[in-house]
């Protein structure tokens, strides 16, 4: 079932998600047995943004220019429903080398061992492409049967004929990725192009 931008919300959407905490501790992680829908993106690509933008408040997560802010596995309670989590970035960060490495695993051994992980949203810069080190995320959650969705973000820095070249590029490479979702979203945070379909996918795989 393909999502279009007419999409009702469901009571708790509406609701504020509560947040859980910042783990850096596998081992200490919610046990709730709520699905989850984890953010994940090379750092910058405006993770916290589209957070923001699908929940309707500007507040939840914390948004800053510098890469590599979100350090640790982010939990927020949406009424009940669903967990949404916000994994630290990868690729360019303000950080020494085995910090970075410490994320990294972190974020690995969570994709990949997490049993209520339903869906990753990888998101990609409308403006710049897929490069190898999303290509490298990509292949990782295929081998490993996570399966997760292109989510285009900052569309609205583009005009509509980059966007569609933009979710065409994506489309071509998405028979070599059997785990990826074959419907790409494109949106935008600012103008709100796209959250209901991010939105409606939330809520057909919830």
């Amino acid at each position: 079932m393909k999502v279009t931008e007419c999409f009702d919300k469901p009571l708790w959407m509406k609701q504020l998600p509560q947040f859980i905490g910042a783990f850096d501790d596998l081992n200490t992680l919610p046990t709730v047995d709520l699905p989850e829908f984890a953010v994940i993106g090379r750092s910058n690509v405006g993770k916290s943004s589209l957070l923001n933008a699908i929940t309707g408040f500007s507040k939840l997560a914390r948004v800053s220019s510098t890469p590599g802010r979100t350090q640790t596995l982010n939990f927020f309670n949406w009424d009940n429903q669903i967990m949404l989590v916000d994994l630290p970035g990868y690729g360019y960060a303000k950080a020494s080398k085995v910090d970075v490495q410490k994320w990294q695993e972190r974020m690995h051994m969570y994709l990949f061992g997490r049993r209520q992980l339903r869906r990753v949203f990888l998101l990609i810069d409308s403006r710049h492409g897929i490069k190898d080190v999303d290509l490298i995320m990509m292949k990782e959650c295929d081998d490993a049967g996570v399966g997760y969705q292109i989510v285009l973000t900052k569309v609205d820095k583009i005009g509509q004929k980059e966007m569609q070249e933009a979710v065409a590029a994506v489309h071509a490479i998405s028979k070599k990725h059997p785990a990826m979702h074959p419907d790409v979203l494109a949106t935008s945070s600012e103008s709100k192009c796209g959250i209901d379909a991010v939105l409606g996918s939330i809520s057909l795989s919830a």
